[in-house]
């Protein structure tokens, strides 16, 4: 289980690294835009992304455990 959660960690910090150095110049341009958005609609998109995320690992780990 531990491999399994180091393993996801890893892959976020790459995936989100990979966009702040392939994006660094647009990212300034990004927090200005996402600035405007309504904090409310923010925080909407995040519980809907946790909730995608936590589902995906729970039937993972359930149907795919070995």
């Amino acid at each position: 289980m531990l491999k399994v959660l180091l393993l996801s960690i890893g892959l976020v910090l790459v995936f989100e690294g990979l966009i702040y150095f392939l994006f660094a110049g647009k990212m300034f341009r990004y927090l200005e835009q996402i600035s405007k958005i309504d904090p409310q609609i923010i925080k909407t998109i995040s519980v809907f992304s946790v909730g995608i995320g936590v589902c995906l690992i729970y039937f993972t780990l359930r149907f795919y455990v070995e």
